[in-house]
């Protein structure tokens, strides 16, 4: 099961303060192929990982573009999985990659939602700032997720955490991406790469 942590500040007080402060696990099969985060797409603007699993190719569960753009997914559990089901990574990626904001896709995601097995999405521009009159909404359901899910790092024979994130954006757009890989199936062998730009204006 996957994991994301995030604070979102919109107005940062301080300069030394972050807009946003994100850290996330990717749990997955160890055999599945995938590459580690880095540059792709229309003029290198996309920095993610990437899903090479045949028929799922060019997903990715967690990425941010130079023009603001942030993404990112987990899976949930369910009874049973539907095996024509559409990759989940392509919502992560058709985001970063379009030009539409980020509540106009969350509404044409929510219209398609059936097409894919379970998940939970995160959509957001980081040049805009939200509404003050909707920055608590949802406060009431992030309390019983974060009790029913307490497991940080998952460490199974074949499955566990793949991939540890760390985006930081600070209040004058200076993203600083971390990721902590795991190299092959090897649970021991990890390898750690940062990269970092500014938001476009």
């Amino acid at each position: 099961m996957c994991i994301i942590f995030f604070k979102f500040d919109p107005r940062p007080v301080s300069k030394n303060a972050y807009r946003l402060i994100l850290a996330a696990n990717r749990d997955e099969f160890y055999h599945r192929p995938s590459r580690a985060a880095d540059f792709w797409g229309n003029n290198n603007e996309v920095l993610s990982g990437l899903d090479m699993e045949e028929g799922k190719e060019g997903g990715t569960w967690l990425g941010i573009n130079t023009r603001g753009k942030l993404a990112a997914l987990t899976n949930y559990l369910q009874p049973r999985l539907d095996r024509d089901a559409r990759g989940r990574g392509e919502l992560v990626a058709q985001f970063l990659t379009s030009d539409v904001d980020s509540l106009s896709y969350l509404k044409k995601v929510s219209a398609e939602g059936h097409l894919y097995n379970g998940f939970n999405l995160i959509a957001a521009d980081l040049r805009q700032l939200p509404d003050p009159a909707i920055e608590d909404q949802g406060r009431e359901y992030v309390q019983p997720i974060l009790s029913k899910y307490a497991a940080v790092c998952v460490r199974c024979p074949d499955y566990g955490t793949r991939t540890n994130t760390v985006i930081l954006v600070d209040a004058d757009g200076h993203v600083t991406f971390t990721e902590r890989s795991m190299l092959g199936t090897d649970p021991s062998c990890w390898e750690t790469t940062t990269h970092e730009f500014r938001l476009q204006s």
